[in-house]
């Protein structure tokens, strides 16, 4: 078999270094991949962007599975064009990826279908956002309602932070047209998992728990980011706190799509906020694997990638079981200097030799050029570790992150430390 997965993240090396493993696959090739993907012996990086190149590379080359890893192709309809050439593509439709594409979607959907999730209201207008947060002070949450890869929402904890994200996303347009209408949430107050699942359309087949960490900084302070580290299993979402999620959230998502004439398969990313009493409610949806949450879920599962996500695009998924190893993983996240606002890329990484299987390094940002490895993108490498314990996972992870090196390496020293508390 032939696959053709597309994007360029750690998320998207993961799943080719997973995929790769399977006796099934012939050959792998990725657009358009990064650095990383290009040093594995079995991946081809394939410079290609535009959807209609994608189409005619995939049928030239008999690819029989193109798997999507980044949210904006399956905004743009990625799915939809290919199933329109007969293309085998795993994945959700545009009608279906609206629940990431916009906030407004997701949160009046949920509205519609009793899914709980936090108080909210739409702006397109300064004035009125402005006047909404007098009435409902800080802490308060803004968000851009389109795509502005995982950076478009502020937490604010002053009333000064709110009107000045209101200002920055209406009037300065930080977010260009994601940013045109924004999304204001009550602030929820609790712990977050992040839950992600794959479905065929009708069979939904859940991975195991991870946590995510937002902010740049140590203990969740400083800007949001699209993610700085993650670990799976997450302690926080028990049996009962699974079954809550599958109930109330996935279950009813799935099925009330279902209802409005929009079938949804692909990988659906619940991101749930706990609180102290176990109610859950919904902080957004994603619809695809999360990034870092793919790398440490990846290395702890059994068995064949490929083969489950084969079946499920081909809405064959019903009786199909993952497997997971009993060890714990972590995925810690390098970026590169003044990431998450203006990234400085171009420096050259240097890599430390590591033979040992229960580490990884996954490449996010990074490219090769002239035989030299260099920083590419905000988020660079993700350095993953498993071991029986969360607390070994992470010595082994962190040990390895100290022999990586380039100029301007930021990263948290607390990935893990809730769970471990």
């Amino acid at each position: 078999m032939n696959v053709l997965i597309i994007g360029s993240g750690g998320r998207e090396h993961a799943l080719a270094w997973k995929i790769s493993q399977s006796q099934e696959v012939k050959k792998i090739f990725i657009a358009p991949g990064n650095g990383g993907t290009h040093l594995e012996n079995n991946i081809e990086n394939i410079n290609l962007t535009d959807i209609e190149d994608l189409i005619n590379f995939a049928i030239k080359q008999k690819i029989d599975l193109t798997v999507v890893g980044p949210e904006a192709p399956l905004a743009n309809g990625i799915v939809d064009s290919f199933k329109d050439n007969n293309l085998t593509i795993f994945g959700p439709t545009k009608a279906a990826a609206q629940l990431e594409s916009s906030k407004e979607f997701s949160k009046e959907f949920m509205a519609r279908h009793n899914i709980p999730t936090a108080k909210f209201a739409t702006f397109e207008n300064s004035l009125s956002a402005h006047e909404y947060i007098n009435n409902n002070p800080a802490p308060i949450v803004i968000k851009a309602d389109g795509l502005a890869s995982g950076k478009g929402v502020v937490v604010a904890m002053t009333d000064k932070d709110a009107h000045d994200a209101v200002d920055a996303m209406l009037s300065d347009k930080l977010f260009g047209n994601a940013g045109t209408k924004i999304i204001i949430e009550e602030f929820l107050v609790g712990e977050e998992a992040s839950f992600i699942v794959i479905c065929d359309g009708s069979t939904i087949l859940p991975l195991d728990s991870s946590q995510d960490h937002k902010r740049l900084l140590d203990n969740d302070a400083g800007p949001n980011t699209g993610g700085m580290g993650a670990y799976s299993p997450a302690p926080l979402v028990t049996d009962e706190i699974n079954q809550k999620i599958m109930d109330q959230v996935i279950t009813p998502t799935i099925e009330g799509m279902k209802k409005e004439g929009i079938e949804f398969s692909g990988f659906l990313y619940a991101g749930i906020i706990v609180d102290a009493e176990s109610n859950i409610k919904t902080l957004e949806f994603n619809c695809r694997m999360g990034d870092p949450e793919t790398q440490p879920i990846l290395f702890r599962m059994q068995g064949d990638l490929f083969s489950v996500l084969y079946k499920a695009a081909k809405q064959q998924l019903h009786g199909i079981e993952i497997k997971w190893e009993d060890e714990h993983a972590i995925t810690i996240v390098m970026a590169c200097k003044n990431y998450p606002t203006k990234p400085i890329l171009g420096n050259e990484i240097e890599l430390p030799d590591t033979k040992d299987k229960n580490t990884f390094i996954f490449h996010a940002g990074t490219v090769l050029k002239n035989q030299k490895l260099l920083t590419s993108g905000g988020r660079v490498l993700g350095i993953t570790a498993k071991g029986e314990t969360l607390e070994i996972a992470k010595n082994k992870a962190y040990s390895v992150l100290k022999k990586v090196k380039f100029d301007g390496a930021q990263f948290r020293t607390d990935i893990g430390k809730k769970a471990l508390n």
